[in-house]
């Protein structure tokens, strides 16, 4: 073997460790000086609970794979569950997501067994 094939593959990981420690020092750097009650973080959880309840309606009306097989309103059915479960159990997000699985589970059995 060449001294070339055994140097390239730590150059790579070398490469890769020091890209990712310079942005985890930079943020140790800077979280110190940051309010996290501030404008900004506020700002920012705005967009991250768009992003993921953009996903999920994305998931519920336009889904892939194996969930594009069960009907629309099994998948709406299912979320409804999942968020009243969610908002009875005290915001409990465990149960939620519980909830509205075994109910998918459960009407996509139903429908695969002829009972629905």
């Amino acid at each position: 073997m060449t001294e070339s094939f055994l140097f390239w593959p730590f150059a790579v990981m070398t490469a890769g460790a020091a890209a990712t420690y310079v942005w985890r020092g930079l943020g140790v750097a800077l979280s110190g000086r940051i309010d996290p009650r501030g404008k900004l973080f506020e700002w920012i959880a705005c967009i991250a609970y768009a992003l993921l309840s953009a996903l999920v309606a994305r998931m519920i009306l336009l889904p892939s794979g194996p969930l594009a097989e069960a009907p629309l309103a099994e998948r709406v059915g299912a979320a409804l569950l999942g968020l009243t479960v969610f908002f009875l159990a005290r915001r409990n997000m465990a149960l939620g997501v519980a909830s509205a699985v075994a109910a998918l589970m459960t009407l996509s059995w139903a429908r695969g067994a002829g009972l629905m």
